[in-house]
């Protein structure tokens, strides 16, 4: 398999649909962020994927912005009471991360192979 030429995949594509790096169509994921050995249609090994924080970060960034800024502008022009605040932020706080992670932990892993990334190894040193 491994003489085949794949055809070149777009990493948010196949990133953010979870799907494998060099085919686009082997899975990328076996439960919720967590990666498979291999794609089970080309054979590619996912030992090269360590998206360590990354997802988590983004994840944090987007989904806290949002949550604010959506929460400061029901505030400011409905002021509900705070078990509403509550009700309708807290699940939102939960659910949308959820939501985030594995297509940004996806897309992380596909531009990773994209660019031929590995952990420790610069570019241009010998």
């Amino acid at each position: 398999m491994s003489d085949k030429v794949w055809p070149a995949q777009s990493a948010i594509s196949v990133g953010l649909r979870g799907r494998c790096p060099r085919c686009g169509k082997g899975h990328l994921f076996s439960g919720v962020a967590t990666l498979k050995p291999g794609c089970e249609k080309c054979g590619l090994s996912y030992d090269f994927a360590d998206a360590g924080d990354g997802p988590a970060v983004f994840v944090m960034l987007i989904a806290g912005f949002i949550i604010v800024a959506a929460a400061l502008v029901v505030e400011v022009k409905y002021q509900p009471p705070y078990w509403l605040h509550a009700a309708l932020w807290l699940p939102l706080t939960i659910l949308l991360p959820l939501a985030l992670l594995r297509p940004l932990k996806g897309w992380l892993v596909a531009t990773q192979y994209t660019h031929n990334a590995k952990p420790g190894e610069l570019e241009g040193r010998d």
